[in-house]
């Protein structure tokens, strides 16, 4: 499967990063366009894949196509490539935020072409991302189902309807910003409590890791992990009542929540 990125930004990167490093397509079956040049050569060197003159020619040698550019740049890019797209009929990936499969259909103009979204979040580079996927229904099954096999090789993937898809990015997308936060910040009450912070942020994360790795091992509720962890009378427990004094739970759902609303805001602009 020979598969190219019109645009490579932080997120193409990072998901030519895990399919390269999972071994998901070889390096030189990857190609790269970028209008700025010095920045698809850069991804080349650092993570892999062949550099090309345009996006037409990225279409015309690959398989899968997936569009890396911004959400505003998305009908120009399809417009301006209508011809090569019709003539060699690739799979059309988008992982652009905010510009629906229907939108994009219409710029094509044929239903027949294979279009399909993703929503991935930036730990696809490490094999550990979270991935949303839909289709239009001119997709086939067996697409379909070959796209979500690319991300379940670099991480988990769900198939979900388009219009979950603004829940999955805050939930997903946008959470990985707020679990650094929330590890730099256990990291420096270590610092406030004598620890190094370099030491103390390694712990932090450790501990996110191992408690995120055994959530998901062992299938139970975080609830009933909680408990686990509490002793009655203990120092958890009262950790925990402090937190929720502070309106710990409220708080992130409240994050979650704005994270959705402007998503909505966004969208809503012309």
């Amino acid at each position: 499967m020979k598969i190219g990125f019109i645009g490579v930004g932080n997120l193409a990167s990072a998901i030519i990063k895990g399919f390269v490093r999972n071994g998901v397509v070889a390096p030189d079956a990857v190609y790269l366009f970028n209008r700025t040049p010095a920045k698809a050569e850069a991804v080349a060197r650092s993570v892999g894949g062949v550099v090309v003159e345009s996006a037409s020619e990225v279409i015309a040698i690959s398989d899968v196509v997936m569009l890396g550019v911004k959400p505003d740049g998305i009908k120009q890019v399809i417009e301006a490539n209508l011809e090569v797209l019709k003539e060699k009929r690739p799979v059309i990936v988008s992982m652009a935020a905010g510009v629906s499969l229907e939108a994009m259909a219409g710029y094509l103009e044929d239903e027949s072409l294979e279009l399909l979204r993703i929503m991935p979040n930036i730990n696809v580079g490490i094999g550990q991302g979270a991935t949303a996927v839909c289709a239009t229904t001119g997709t086939s099954q067996v697409t379909l189902t070959a796209i979500v096999d690319l991300f379940e090789a670099v991480g988990k993937a769900w198939v979900l309807p388009e219009e979950d898809f603004t829940t999955f990015a805050a939930l997903a997308g946008s959470s990985p910003a707020f679990v650094y936060l929330f590890i730099d910040s256990l990291a420096r009450a270590g610092v406030k409590h004598g620890l190094p912070k370099k030491m103390s942020t390694e712990m932090a994360a450790q501990a996110v890791l191992g408690s995120a790795s055994l959530l998901l091992e062992t299938g139970e509720e975080p609830w009933q992990l909680i408990d686990q962890v509490c002793s009655p009378g203990g120092t958890t427990i009262a950790g925990l009542v402090a937190l929720e004094d502070r309106a710990f739970m409220a708080t992130v759902i409240k994050g979650i929540d704005e994270t959705i609303n402007r998503e909505h805001e966004l969208s809503e602009k012309p």
